[in-house]
C-alpha cells in the first residue's frame, strides 16, 4: 500500500540510516522516486533467482536474507533493518541472488526504482561510497552468520538473533513465532522452544504466543557470543568513515 512521502514524518526517510546520511543535495535527487510501503509479517518481496525492481530501505521493519535448500530447507543468512537497504545485488551489477527476502517483522519502509538507484551509484559521491560501505559490512554479517552457526550454541545464536532485531526495532515489541525463529536459524522448532524457555526462565525476555519482549538487554549481550559485537562494531565502523568524510 503506497503511502505519501513526507520528509518531515517521524517514519520519513531519514528514520532510515542511509537515507538519513546521504548529504541533502544527492538525497534530493532520489527524494521524488521514494515510495513509501507497508510490509506484512512474512510477506516475500524477492525470490532467489529473481532480479529485484526495487530497492527497500526499512523504517520499522525487518527484512531477512534467507538461503533456501532444495528440499525446503532455510536458515537466515542476515537481517536488515533501519540501518540499510535490500537490493545490493542490483547496484552490484549481479542481477540477483540465490536467497529470498522475506519479512520477519511488519511495518514500513521505502521503496526506489533499482534503474534510479543504480544511475545514481554512477555517478560516484557519497552515495557510491556510502553503498560500498553498507555492502561490505552486509558481508561481514553474512560471514559472521555461518561462523556463529557453526561454532556457537543455539541459545548464544538466539540471544545474537534478538539482539540483532532489537537493534532494528529499537523498543518495538517483536511479534514472532517459534516456527518462524527456527527457520530462520536454521535449526528445528523444539530446539528454539528450550533455548527460549531458558533465557525467559534467566529473566532475560518475556515470550507469549508469538511475543517477544526483551526485559534485560545488557543480559542478553552478556550471554550472547562475540559475533553479535563484530557485526555491530563493524557496521558502525564503515559507515561511520563515509559519514565524516
Amino acid at each position: 500500500m503506497k503511502k505519501e512521502l513526507q520528509m518531515e514524518d517521524s517514519h520519513g526517510p531519514r528514520a532510515n540510516g542511509l537515507l538519513a546520511a546521504l548529504p541533502l543535495d544527492e538525497s534530493q535527487c532520489i527524494l521524488p522516486g521514494l515510495e513509501r510501503v507497508s510490509l506484512t509479517l512474512d510477506q516475500s518481496i524477492c525470490e532467489g533467482y529473481r532480479e529485484m525492481d526495487h530497492v527497500y530501505f526499512p523504517v520499522d521493519c525487518i527484512i531477512s536474507l534467507v538461503g533456501v535448500m532444495e528440499d525446503g530447507g532455510s536458515a537466515e543468512i542476515a537481517v536488515v533493518g533501519n540501518e540499510g537497504m535490500v537490493g545490493v545485488s542490483l547496484f552490484m551489477g549481479g542481477g540477483s541472488t540465490p536467497s529470498r527476502a522475506v519479512v520477519q517483522a511488519g511495518g514500513d519502509a521505502y521503496r526506489l526504482s533499482g534503474a534510479v538507484l543504480s544511475q545514481e551509484f554512477s555517478r560516484g559521491g557519497s552515495m557510491q561510497r556510502l553503498l560500498l560501505h553498507y555492502t561490505q559490512a552486509l558481508l561481514t554479517q553474512m560471514a559472521q552468520t555461518a561462523i556463529c552457526n557453526r561454532h556457537h550454541t543455539l541459545d548464544k545464536q538466539l540471544c545474537r538473533w534478538l539482539l540483532l532485531s532489537n537493534d532494528r526495532l529499537g523498543e518495538k515489541e517483536l511479534v514472532m513465532t517459534q516456527e518462524l525463529i527456527a527457520n530462520m536459524l536454521g535449526v528445528r522448532r523444539e530446539g528454539v522452544t528450550e533455548a527460549a524457555g531458558r533465557l525467559q526462565k534467566a529473566g532475560l525476555i518475556r515470550y507469549h504466543r508469538g511475543h517477544i519482549e526483551i526485559l534485560d538487554r545488557a543480559g542478553l549481550e552478556e550471554r550472547t557470543c562475540e559475533c553479535y559485537g563484530v557485526v555491530r562494531r563493524e557496521y558502525e565502523r564503515l559507515l561511520s568513515e563515509v559519514t565524516s568524510q
